[in-house]
């Protein structure tokens, strides 16, 4: 596709990606010690293995590495409620039974179990989404990579879906507070229900998702979902159904997010990576490969605008964490090889250690007309996005004062080629699901 083909105000965009983007990493080790219990698909050890293959293919010397600094309980209550905030904090496995009443109304349990250092587990995750959304708006970097957020599901006063504090709403939050207009772009294959769900009805944050829909979690994001009263048409959905491959997802992923460049024109992007969108996902029914998937990330980066980018769901983690290390090449422009470098995880990546994934002879339930039809409603949903209006405000009631986005400080520059001592990997007992 030629630059011929985009509109003036994109073909401007794309041209001005002279130079090399500033890309920052934040990564806090500590995230992949925990555990969500015996048999649960969701496994933080993901992040920690792309962690591995991004030092072992020697990215990280081309990343600014930092450990983000701890959120405070106050930074969780930019979203979510007191007493949903108050309950992750004081709530444990050992006293839970006195908080049966709360366990329900807080939907903790099966999907979103309690477990041990819950609130410390969504505070790192959440950390390194509000602190690199803080750090462009300072403008210290192009790109910022938090691999341990993307949890989308998290309500105000819910968790949902494996997910507790939703890191998205509080990085676009985040975002806000500098720029008029953010767009989130969500490429897992469920809807990023929680997102739109925070946005609805403002047409500051414009949210788009690519997801499987029907007779899957969470139910939601149907092509006629567009947003009410000022966020009318600032909600964008393109619901799929199984088997969706490469060629596919680039045909329409590219045409919907150029339109929405045009018309929209977001002064950020918050860019949702999960991986379950791949094929061979424990969990998920499309059939993308890695270059399918990573195609969605070179094109969104070639606009030039900040882009924060976060994880998300995935659940073969052999292939979560190939996912994110090539996509993290993608951020920076570098090549890397197909075969693995070694590591601490390769057995997981056997019997081929390689880093690109084969797709498989599923069949594609999008049909070439349903696909074309769904696109051309959306670019007409799209060519009636107005311009936002007024900056946002998340002072005090009644001032006109915008926060100052939260002091980045000095992050704990973060020193991933530093050896672990044999006592700390013995600690990190990986269940055998971890396979």
């Amino acid at each position: 596709m030629s630059l011929a083909s985009f509109s003036p105000f994109v073909s401007s965009l794309l041209e001005r990606m002279a130079g090399k983007k500033r890309v920052s990493y934040f990564y806090d080790d500590e995230l992949g010690n925990y555990h969500y219990g015996y048999g649960h698909p969701m496994k933080p050890h993901r992040v920690r293995m792309a962690h591995k293959l991004i030092v072992t293919y020697g990215l990280y010397k081309k990343l600014e590495c930092f450990s983000p600094r701890m959120v405070t309980q106050s930074d969780l209550l930019q979203f979510h409620s007191d007493d949903y905030v108050n309950f992750l904090r004081m709530t444990t496995p050992d006293n839970m039974h006195e908080y049966l009443q709360q366990l329900q109304r807080f939907n903790v349990g099966e999907d979103c179990p309690l477990f041990d250092g819950l609130y410390e587990y969504c505070k790192i995750y959440t950390s390194g989404s509000i602190g690199g959304a803080a750090r462009l708006n300072q403008n210290k970097s192009d790109v910022v990579i938090n691999w341990s957020g993307g949890l989308h599901h998290a309500k105000k006063s819910e968790a949902s879906g494996f997910c507790y504090v939703n890191d998205c709403v509080l990085g676009i939050l985040e975002l806000l507070k500098k720029h008029q207009r953010v767009l989130y772009i969500d490429i897992d294959i469920h809807h990023g229900d929680g997102v739109e769900e925070a946005f609805y009805t403002t047409d500051r944050v414009m949210t788009c998702s690519f997801h499987k829909f029907g007779d899957y979690f969470p139910g939601t994001g149907a092509v006629s979902d567009v947003g009410y009263g000022k966020g009318k048409y600032a909600s964008v959905n393109f619901p799929l159904k199984d088997g969706m491959d490469d060629e596919a997802f680039v045909n329409i992923f590219r045409p919907v997010i150029s339109s929405i460049m045009e018309n929209y024109q977001p002064g950020a992007i918050c860019l949702q990576c999960g991986a379950d969108s791949l094929a061979g996902d424990r969990l998920g029914v499309f059939n993308l490969s890695l270059r399918g998937h990573g195609d969605c990330v070179k094109f969104v980066k070639s606009f030039g605008v900040p882009v924060l980018c976060i994880g998300g769901g995935g659940y073969t983690i052999r292939n979560v964490s190939r996912c994110w290390a090539y996509e993290t090449s993608v951020m920076l422009d570098t090549d890397v090889q197909d075969e693995l470098p070694f590591n601490e995880y390769f057995e997981y990546y056997g019997p081929d250690y390689r880093l690109h994934i084969q797709p498989s002879n599923m069949e594609n339930f999008n049909s070439h007309k349903y696909l074309e039809d769904t696109k051309f409603e959306i670019l007409e949903y799209l060519k009636r996005v107005e311009k936002p209006s007024a900056q946002i405000q998340t002072g005090q009631p009644g001032t006109t004062q915008t926060p100052k986005s939260i002091p980045v400080g000095e992050p704990r520059e973060a020193r991933p080629d530093e050896r672990v001592s044999r006592e700390e990997l013995d600690a990190r007992i990986e269940h055998p699901l971890e396979y």
